[in-house]
């Protein structure tokens, strides 16, 4: 399932090769992974999570 699912980096990362990629899942919950690592693993976060972070990171809270 996570093999089929689109991830993408952030705008903001440019042409950084360390980054995170995050796609979101038919659930509704996001899923995060590291770009140059990606058969490592992810963490998957719950849409409220994904909410929760997008905010307090926008808000410089992190």
């Amino acid at each position: 399932m996570i093999d089929e699912l689109k991830f993408r980096k952030s705008s903001y990362s440019g042409q950084e090769p360390n980054c995170v990629e995050v796609a979101d899942h038919p659930s509704g919950a996001a899923v995060m992974r590291d770009s140059k690592h990606p058969e490592e693993g992810h963490l998957t976060f719950s849409s409220g999570e994904w909410a929760v972070f997008l905010t307090t990171s926008r808000h410089g809270e992190l």
